[in-house]
């Protein structure tokens, strides 16, 4: 697919269908990296192959890292890892480029840091833009020699002794944390983050699975001093659906009349299911059935179904666990009678964009008017939004959301820049479509 541009015409008729979305992309970047760490062959079943977890699987294949991919589908590739270890990892000899993953660039720096050769961190002009500090003062604090230009990317790193810290984080995140934790597979003692509020916890699922011991103990996170050389065992894991992907046909279903959709084997892990609790607190009816556990993950099956929303007051920790869902979320509360009032949401203005300000700009040329605050917004609904050309602003969250706003828009709506939802929803058209969505590619 060449074209950038996606057309959505106005929904006449109800979404309907059971579908799956591809795997959850958090714990498929997690999966390679200790795939690639581990001692012996990984089996990674329903990997997601975006954009961004295909910048971390090139990555770890720079380090030297073997991977045998098999291109399943569009939306989910198998892959063999052939662990190096800890100690393994080759020098690339040139920098990593982690194109525009966020993610990967955060936790690889704690990988590297912890290596015997040098390294260099790099990736898109978007990617330079994002703010690193966040992770390379507590990586020096545990001895990382690592540098930056005002405090963005790239990321140079030098080889150093590691040792382990008492980190508190002034705002719970699974980045932060992650990347202390990886660093702190190298570090000499014990590794412990204090953490303020929920914040996703697949990077220590996925250590204490490969034989890692990670605790909680009240508000902190614990990584104990290894005993003698640490190993990581090889691992087999089929990675549940992605519930950021599996957000945008639902909300689609709540709000499109008479809809109905179910998304099977969606991850419901506590730490990412602040979406469905706004959602609910909005009205919007769903039920949950055939719970089960996968690779330490929980999966459920989810139906939603449209309903009369209504507005409400967003704050607190569940903004945490539904961060990356919000500009979906702000696509059902126009669609929600009353004033929704969004606020403990700042983190918005340091994602791909300020996403934010970007999304007030994107729905007021479609007559939608989004007040913005410093951590959040107010919207007043429910609205139907103008026809209009709008554009993604290369962010993947804001294009998809924008598709589902064109749902229920009065005439047309074109998206230009659209290709970046390739980056977390590989085949998100095409999925749509079999529920019977009113949107295609369309020629530039």
């Amino acid at each position: 697919m060449t074209t950038s541009k996606l057309l959505i015409r106005p929904q006449k008729t109800a979404l309907k269908g059971t579908i799956s979305v591809p795997g959850d992309k958090s714990i498929s970047h997690r999966a390679i990296m200790l795939g690639a760490l581990a001692d012996g062959t990984s089996t990674v079943r329903n990997w997601l192959p975006a954009g961004d977890t295909i910048a971390t699987l090139n990555a770890f294949q720079a380090l030297g890292v073997v991977i045998e991919v098999d291109r399943h589908s569009a939306t989910a590739w198998n892959l063999v890892i052939e662990g190096r270890g800890l100690h393994g990892l080759k020098d690339p000899r040139k920098a990593l480029d982690c194109r525009n993953a966020g993610t990967l660039m955060r936790l690889i720096a704690g990988i590297m840091a912890g290596q015997s050769f040098a390294s260099v961190l790099d990736g898109s002009e978007q990617l330079r833009k994002r703010p690193m500090r966040r992770i390379t003062e507590p990586l020096k604090q545990m001895g990382a020699k690592i540098s930056a230009k005002d405090g963005k990317a790239p990321l140079s790193i030098q080889p150093a002794d590691l040792k382990g810290v008492a980190y508190e984080m002034q705002v719970a995140s699974g980045q932060i944390k992650s990347a202390l934790l990886l660093a702190g597979l190298y570090a000499a003692g014990e590794t412990r983050i204090y953490q303020p509020g929920p914040a996703r916890d697949h990077t220590e699922r996925m250590l204490n699975a490969v034989g890692v011991e990670v605790r909680t103990e009240g508000d902190w996170i614990i990584m104990p001093a290894a005993a003698g050389e640490r190993k990581l065992k090889a691992f087999d894991l089929t990675v549940p659906g992605d519930m950021s992907s599996a957000a945008f046909p639902l909300v689609a279903a709540a709000i499109v009349p008479h809809s109905e959709v179910t998304i099977t084997n969606v991850g419901y892990n506590d730490t990412r299911t602040g979406i469905l609790e706004m959602l609910q607190q909005m009205g919007a009816e769903f039920t949950i059935a055939n719970e089960r556990v996968t690779g330490g993950e929980p999966a459920v099956d989810l139906t939603f179904r449209f309903n009369e929303l209504h507005s409400a007051d967003i704050g607190g920790e569940v903004v945490v666990r539904g961060i990356d869902e919000f500009p979906i979320l702000t696509v059902a509360a126009t669609q929600a009678a009353g004033t929704t009032t969004v606020r403990d949401a700042a983190e918005l203005r340091v994602k791909e964009v300020d996403r934010i300000s970007v999304l007030a700009g994107e729905l007021a040329k479609m007559n939608i008017d989004m007040v913005e605050r410093p951590d959040g917004y107010t919207l007043h609904g429910p609205k139907r939004p103008f026809s209009a050309e709008v554009d993604s602003h290369d962010d993947h969250r804001l294009g998809m959301a924008l598709a589902v706003m064109g749902l229920v828009t009065y005439g047309e709506t074109l998206i230009d820049n659209a290709r970046c939802i390739h980056d977390s929803f590989p085949g998100f058209v095409e999925i749509m479509q079999s529920l019977g969505a009113n949107m295609e590619w369309v020629e530039q």
